[in-house]
């Protein structure tokens, strides 16, 4: 059974940083592409950021700059650096694995607040 679970959320201050991860299991990991997503509630699901099978990268526009995502495929797990937070981040995030199938984790709360 295919498993995608995120971990790392929380609640910080406006400015900090938070890590998340998300571990995957029950698929060929180095052949997905791994994203990550957000999610507020009255709005549309968008992307954050994307990681390809070579490493290559993609973010959305808000997030460039303050946001890194990597990938350990030795541990089946994409991460998301999330620098210089904004109370405009806060979201459910959901991470993603592509390829010939499509997988999503649960989604876990990040609050950027005072």
């Amino acid at each position: 059974q295919v498993q995608v679970v995120e971990s790392g959320g929380g609640l910080v201050q406006p400015g900090g940083s938070l890590r998340l991860s998300c571990a995957a299991s029950g698929i060929l990991f180095s052949m997905y592409t791994m994203n990550w997503y957000r999610q507020v509630p009255g709005n549309q699901r968008e992307l954050v950021a994307g990681i390809n099978t070579g490493g290559g990268t993609n973010y959305g526009d808000s997030v460039k700059g303050r946001f890194t995502i990597s990938r350990d495929n030795t541990k089946n797990t994409v991460y998301l650096q999330m620098n210089s937070l904004k109370s405009e981040d806060t979201a459910v995030y959901y991470c993603n694995a592509r390829w010939k199938a499509t997988y999503w984790g649960q989604g876990i709360q990040v609050t950027v607040s005072s």
